[in-house]
């Protein structure tokens, strides 16, 4: 693996377009059923998409800093089967699309030792300034975030 250079000139290694994530249920996200309650996932999601950032060298704290906010335009999210107490859960996270107003990512949310996929997801992140209104994503930052082709997984 290089090197190349992210945004604000910040040295980042040449890593794989789709990063993950690994989680161990506890007891306290479980329902009374003893899975994961639904709405646990877009938590998980959120945490994946912020260490997704955080490996190009791009981070929401960077991103605030330069006025600009990432906000959920929209979410998709297929729940296949479910997770339950103790299970390690991965999420792994690509970018689908970048445009200059607006990222989508994807999600796949699987637990490895049931070879199990319990989850796929989407976010549509819109491109807001501090102000909320309109902006757009800096050339910098949308050429650290290219779209993975093909995708890893067929989402729904």
């Amino acid at each position: 693996m290089g090197t190349k250079i992210g945004p604000e000139g910040k040295m980042t290694p040449d890593l794989p377009a789709v990063s993950e994530i690994t989680v161990r249920v506890n007891y306290s996200e479980t329902d009374q059923m003893g899975v994961v309650y639904h709405a646990r996932y877009l938590v998980w999601l959120d945490i994946a998409r912020c260490e997704h950032l955080r490996r190009t060298g791009v981070t929401y704290a960077d991103l605030e800093r330069r006025g600009l906010r990432l906000v959920v335009g929209d979410l998709r999210i297929r729940y296949r089967q479910p997770a339950r107490y103790d299970d390690v859960v991965r999420v792994r996270c690509w970018v689908r699309e970048c445009a200059s107003r607006r990222v989508i990512f994807g999600y796949a949310v699987d637990c490895p030792d049931r070879a199990a996929l319990l989850a796929t997801a989407e976010t549509s992140m819109m491109v807001l300034g501090a102000d909320f209104s309109w902006a757009r994503l800096p050339p910098d930052v949308a050429s650290a975030l290219p779209p993975v082709s093909p995708e890893p997984i067929r989402l729904f």
